[in-house]
């Protein structure tokens, strides 16, 4: 069966990004922040996959071979492509990004670029603002061990022809120091403007400027840049005993000393400054990655704002909800009728107020969720927080293997402890990924009504306003009883809940997607109309592609939207011709996932928190819910149909753009999204 690595896909779909940052049709200092998304993503990538393949590849033989691929091929391939990848990163950010500001009258320029008055500013700013953040260590023999952080730029200085030879000073010294980007409050220092000429420098090159004052008894003083990225895995999969939240604080103190994964450094830098630094990190050269005169672009989220309009995507202000209340009760609202919600072109804040009415209403007696990221100052956390002293019955499940969010939902999951919530942490080998709300209230006959909220995004204010996602407000009985269900499950994670609406992994997800395929192979081989359409983050789990490639033989037609990761090879004659596959990257992170199924005539919708990757399936609870009402399944699926017939965001397998055909207009998915979703309140009003 072919398939594509894993790590290969993702690397393409950072590929995707990159076009972004290259495209022409995306505003000049939006480009600059797909630079910083594909160096953050790419800074996660060493973190977490190449180490974990450097982790393989030190496995004994024996061990290595029952993992069917080489995990040291695997390694030469991934290195291989993030060569070319930034390699080309390089070139878009000098021979594109760096002339096109130049043409706007933006210079980001470096210390050798600056005028007689630049220089002696920046200097000036040197000594005012800069100068007393500066702590740099001699890598000389008092020196045991040099201890990088993970992530943080350093800069090292070598230091040459000392100034008075007979003196004390040395012939030649290596320091190194923390580049004070958080303390300074930027990586950026925006100069005076010289009329309608800006000036841009990085904060590395004011240290450039200064670095002679730092060190006036040598007449040369070299200043390069290095970072390091260090493993970023737990390593708690395999822990089945002790207590969870302790190995989670372990592994967290663990992680800033973790493995050495990259070490990204300037290829100007003096080959004694990095025999330097290799001997006292004990770095080896399978670490060293050669980069470039600047690290950390993610850095760039903070370049300096200029106001134009043009620089910028147009606003787009949440839009007001068709069928929910801007003002009164959405507990009644949602009671009469189903509601869907399409962050980010929908405000987040519906769900914020539905929990803040819920913590205040006397007639709620419990409130269930399910936590996997949260923002950092968690309106969602807080009206919990207030449910629980207003005597509510909270129950918090709290995903304590959240990636880079451990720390943060630690914090969170023991103020929910102390204000009396009923906080849950899932056992080390499950993860909980579902997005799930549930609230239990009183109504007027005394009887106890549930109301939920579904959703494929996280509790996350933050992440609302960039992330695309479908959230269901429902209090239909058949999918809050089985929520309800779920929530047991999770309460006591021995007895699985027997449900018949909602796929719920570990357990049902992959059984009843298997089903559902199944089906359309059955629909096919009788001769009837059989399709599946699936938008996802990642599709990659052997046992799913095979089902789908099984389905291609049979007849049926198998459409992919996938963002990210995508094993399965489309297209390919004998096996998946019926196959196709496009991906959508533009202003907004497609987060959604949806899977529709042609079921004979009476299609079937599930929206879902889980992509088709293993451990999505099998180790992890996953929700997806069936979009009941007729009106509501329209409209997921007309959006879905946007982004199948996107000729403007879209990618193919391959990254090629897929172009409008002759005839054919222009239609740009999340655009068209956002027109469709503003009329639809105007829509819905006239009918």
């Amino acid at each position: 069966m072919e398939t594509l690595s894993r790590d290969l896909s993702w690397l393409r779909f950072n590929g995707r990004v990159l076009q972004e940052a290259q495209s022409h049709t995306v505003p000049l200092l939006e480009r600059l922040k797909f630079m910083a998304i594909f160096s953050s993503n790419l800074d996660e990538f060493f973190k977490v996959r190449v180490a974990t393949l450097r982790r393989l590849t030190k496995l004994k033989k024996k061990t290595r071979a029952k993992l069917g691929e080489s995990p040291k091929r695997q390694l030469r391939e991934v290195l291989a492509e993030v060569k070319t990848q930034q390699q080309a990163f390089g070139v878009t950010f000098r021979e594109q990004l760096l002339p096109e500001l130049n043409a706007q009258h933006i210079h980001l320029v470096n210390e050798g670029e600056l005028t007689p008055a630049q220089r002696e500013w920046t200097a000036q700013y040197f000594r005012d603002n800069v100068r007393d953040l500066l702590s740099p260590v001699a890598l000389d023999d008092t020196l045991h061990h040099l201890f990088l952080k993970d992530q943080a730029v350093y800069l090292a200085f070598f230091l040459s022809q000392p100034r008075s030879p007979k003196g004390k000073a040395e012939a030649e010294r290596v320091l190194v120091m923390e580049l004070p980007t958080k303390r300074h409050g930027g990586r950026f220092v925006r100069l005076p403007d010289e009329g309608e000429e800006r000036y841009v420098l990085f904060l590395d090159d004011v240290i450039r400027v200064g670095a002679a004052e730092l060190f006036p008894a040598y007449q040369q003083v070299a200043v390069s840049a290095i970072k390091l990225s260090r493993d970023a895995e737990l390593d708690i999969e395999e822990e089945v005993s002790g207590d969870l939240m302790e190995k989670i604080r372990s592994s967290l103190a663990k992680r800033a000393t973790g493995f050495p994964a990259r070490l990204l450094y300037d290829p100007e830098m003096p080959p004694e400054t990095l025999r330097a630094i290799k001997q006292k990190t004990g770095i080896t050269d399978e670490a060293l990655v050669e980069g470039s005169r600047y690290h950390n672009f993610r850095d760039f989220f903070g370049f300096p704002h200029f106001e134009e309009a043009h620089f910028h995507f147009p606003p787009r202000p949440a839009l007001p909800h068709p069928t929910l209340p801007r003002t009164g009760s959405l507990l009644a609202a949602i009671a009469t009728r189903d509601h869907l919600l399409h962050p980010p072109y929908q405000s987040f804040d519906y769900v914020t107020r539905l929990l803040r009415e819920a913590a205040a209403d006397p007639r709620v007696s419990a409130i269930s969720i399910t936590l996997y990221r949260v923002a950092s100052k968690s309106a969602v956390v807080k009206a919990l927080l207030k449910a629980a002293k207003h005597g509510k019955q909270v129950t918090v499940v709290v995903e304590l293997k959240a990636r880079f969010d451990e720390e943060s939902n630690l914090f969170w999951a023991d103020k929910l402890k102390r204000a009396g919530a009923n906080v849950i942490f899932t056992t080390p080998e499950l993860k909980v990924h579902s997005k799930l709300l549930l609230i239990a209230r009183r109504e007027a006959d005394e009887t106890t009504r549930q109301y939920a909220y579904f959703s494929t995004g996280n509790f996350n204010e933050s992440t609302s306003e960039v992330y695309t996602d479908h959230g269901l407000f429902t209090a239909d009985e058949r999918l809050t009883r089985e929520a309800s269900s779920v929530f047991d499950y999770l309460r006591d994670q021995q007895t699985t809940p027997e449900l018949e609406h909602l796929m719920v992994a570990p357990f049902g997800l992959r059984p009843g997607l298997n089903a559902l395929v199944d089906y359309e192979i059955k629909q096919a081989r009788k001769g009837k109309e059989a399709y599946i359409i699936l938008k996802m983050n990642a599709v990659e789990d052997r046992g799913m592609i095979a089902k789908l490639y099984e389905a291609s033989q049979a007849g049926v037609r198998v459409e992919l939207i996938v963002r990210g990761i995508g094993c399965l090879v489309p297209g390919q004659p004998g096996f998946s011709e019926n196959i196709s596959q496009r991906g959508l990257v533009d202003r907004f992170l497609e987060h959604s996932r949806v899977y529709v199924f042609a079921h004979g005539g009476e299609e079937k919708v599930y929206v879902s928190s889980a992509d088709w990757m293993t451990r999505n399936l099998d180790r992890r609870v996953e929700v997806a819910f069936p979009i009941f009402n007729e009106e509501l399944r329209a409209e997921v699926r007309h959006l879905l149909d946007l982004q199948r017939h996107d000729n403007v965001k879209a990618r193919d397998f391959e990254n090629n753009f897929i172009l409008p055909t002759e005839g054919e207009k222009p239609l740009r998915a999340q655009e068209a999204t956002y027109a469709w979703l503003k009329g639809l309140k105007r829509r819905r009003g006239r009918a």
